[in-house]
């Protein structure tokens, strides 16, 4: 893949890291969070409308995780913008870092906690957010050089 390829992947990562932090934020709510109960129903596969967000503390909860995710997606969009092309190979390799983080430890909570099916959906989720940052953009005449 080619550097431009891979700074706009980065982008793509932003907005499927990102996009769960709108739909946590609904959570906070109850007159809105029927799209975060729904979510994380349809994560803890089947969907059987067990999740509920009547208690506060689950609101908060969504709250936390909708603002982490939000802000998450919102860095790897500005590492793409503002230092990709300073530092390819730094940025590729901190953002598959940080998303093997997550896949680790979420995937690991989601099986201790009861919910084994989200930790397959996060392997479409690492899937898709990593696409061709997996390896090292080439080097060619048309690709920034650090």
């Amino acid at each position: 893949m080619s550097h431009p390829f891979h700074k706009l992947w980065l982008k793509v990562t932003a907005i499927v890291v990102g996009s769960f932090g709108p739909i946590f934020f609904l959570g906070t709510m109850v007159p809105t969070s029927e799209p975060a109960r729904w979510t994380l129903d349809f994560l803890s596969w089947p969907l059987d409308g067990l999740q509920t967000y009547a208690s506060p503390d689950m609101r908060f909860l969504s709250a936390l995780t909708g603002g982490f995710l939000l802000g998450w997606g919102v860095m790897i969009w500005c590492l793409s913008t503002w230092v990709y092309d300073l530092a390819p190979e730094a940025v590729r390799r901190s953002v598959l870092t940080g998303v093997l983080a997550w896949f680790g430890l979420d995937s690991a909570g989601s099986i201790a906690s009861g919910t084994p099916s989200n930790a397959v959906f996060n392997v479409f989720v690492l899937l898709l957010a990593m696409g061709p940052l997996w390896l090292p953009a080439r080097t060619d005449a048309n690709s920034p050089q650090p």
